[in-house]
């Protein structure tokens, strides 16, 4: 399987990064290492995930963060990577105005 992660998505990675690395130096590089490994583990356990709104949902093992993300045949898309620690209506507004 393939993953295509969608731009919005990679808007996402960069915010947290970001917030990370204004918290301390290096903080954000991990971030993305962490992300992209949580991301890669995607190839062995697409699908078995719980879905929210019609995305299935994998949680980051080391960041309070959460990866939405729908397989379409042999293409796993990344269409969002958003923070657990917002308020869940405003995570599910942010899905459901991504909805292609």
């Amino acid at each position: 399987m393939k993953i295509r992660i969608l731009d919005e998505a990679i808007s996402d990675l960069r915010l947290g990064a970001q917030f990370y690395e204004d918290q301390s130096a290096g903080l954000g590089t991990y971030f993305l290492d962490t992300l992209f490994s949580d991301i890669e583990s995607l190839h062995l356990y697409a699908g078995v995930h719980i879905q929210v709104e019609g995305y299935y949902r994998s949680l980051s093992k080391r960041f309070p963060f959460a990866i939405y993300y729908k397989v379409e045949g042999e293409i796993i898309l990344i269409y969002a990577v958003l923070d657990c620690r917002r308020k869940p209506s405003t995570n599910i507004d942010f899905l459901t105005s991504r909805r292609t």
